[in-house]
């Protein structure tokens, strides 16, 4: 008889917009989530929280421990807690899911792997990006060579406001450094980041200047400019929260051609012909849950078969990558060199 799949029971651990918008709908309404990963608890530390239908509700950590045995807990909360929250998760013998970017230097990611290794547990990131139908399109076209081999790669987010979540008023979570630690460099540009690694490894250097255009308010930046160099390719990143209304957009330029994406309209001109997809239903926020599902499916694999060393790369290289940008901010016009994640890491005092 075939092995029976394991069903693990699990805990979310914050109810903001990420919580409640995305990852919630996953675990409810996908046959496959479902299957496999069993939420029966909710923690959010804020006794005002509205609560949720159907799953009950905890605002501490002791009361979390005492509901009884889990698996796993899937952390949604502000950046600022996510080294310290995934840390404790691993201690109590909890696998980790956890919401980008999970370490934001190398320093980070170091004491994050010692803590799975001594666990025997795993974490892995919501890098859910990887799933957005458009961008796998995007990246199966540069795989099969239809522009050539690609040199230039532009990505553009515009948006005029840090995204507020839940909050109804006063300077979203994400303006705020004790909570976020960084604005849309650290944000929006996590998925940037792992997208573009993905594809061409760790640049050799970057620069990059961040500062704040529109929201004085924020203590963080909320436009950054990337230059990515890795050596016979480049790309170019912007990323604003000082845009006129909500943009995205990315362009490859190969030797035979281009691709770009821009809204929900993926189009790819190369040897003289031209491709157009329209993927505006599936970028539409209401359909981010389903690239959620497939990384929840990917989380329970990982758990059966306890293997994160992938995972902890993984979230190695971005933090590399975001430590070295915000270095090059500090000095703008210089590169910086990207170090390579093999090197030895400085732990966490």
């Amino acid at each position: 008889m075939p092995e029976l799949e394991r069903v693990y029971r699990g805990a979310i651990v914050g109810l903001g917009g990420v919580a409640r918008h995305a990852h919630l709908p996953a675990y409810l309404h996908y046959p496959e989530v479902r299957r496999r990963l069993r939420l029966v608890l909710a923690m959010d530390e804020s006794p005002t929280v509205s609560p949720l239908e159907a799953l009950a509700l905890v605002h501490s950590r002791s009361a979390l421990l005492a509901r009884g045995p889990l698996d796993f807990v899937d952390i949604c909360t502000p950046t600022a807690t996510h080294l310290e929250l995934a840390t404790w998760a691993l201690a109590q013998g909890f696998h980790v899911l956890c919401e980008k970017p999970v370490a934001t230097s190398r320093a980070e990611a170091s004491v994050i792997a010692a803590a799975a290794a001594a666990a025997q547990r795993v974490v892995v990131p919501c890098h859910q990006y990887r799933y957005n139908p458009a961008w796998r399109t995007l990246r199966r076209w540069l795989e099969e060579g239809r522009i050539g081999r690609w040199h230039l790669a532009q990505f553009e987010v515009h948006r005029p406001a840090a995204d507020a979540a839940t909050a109804v008023s006063g300077t979203p979570w994400r303006g705020q450094r004790c909570r976020g630690l960084g604005g849309v460099l650290l944000d929006h540009g996590t998925h940037l980041l792992y997208q573009l690694t993905d594809l061409a490894g760790l640049p050799r250097s970057v620069r990059a200047w961040t500062g704040r255009l529109r929201h004085p308010e924020y203590d963080v930046e909320d436009t950054a400019h990337l230059l990515l160099d890795f050596g016979d390719r480049a790309a170019v990143l912007l990323l604003t929260w000082a845009g006129h209304g909500r943009q995205n957009r990315i362009r490859f330029v190969g030797d035979r051609g281009a691709i770009e994406w821009s809204g929900g309209l993926l189009a790819l001109e190369g040897d003289g012909r031209r491709e157009v997809l329209d993927f505006t239903a599936q970028l539409d926020k209401s359909a981010y849950h389903a690239w959620f599902a497939e990384l929840f499916a990917i989380f329970a694999d990982a758990m059966d078969r306890g293997e994160g060393a992938s995972h902890l790369a993984d979230i190695a290289r971005v933090a590399t990558l975001l430590e070295a940008c915000y270095r090059a901010a500090a000095q703008p016009g210089v590169p910086v060199p990207t170090p390579a994640i093999t090197e030895p890491v400085q732990e966490v005092a």
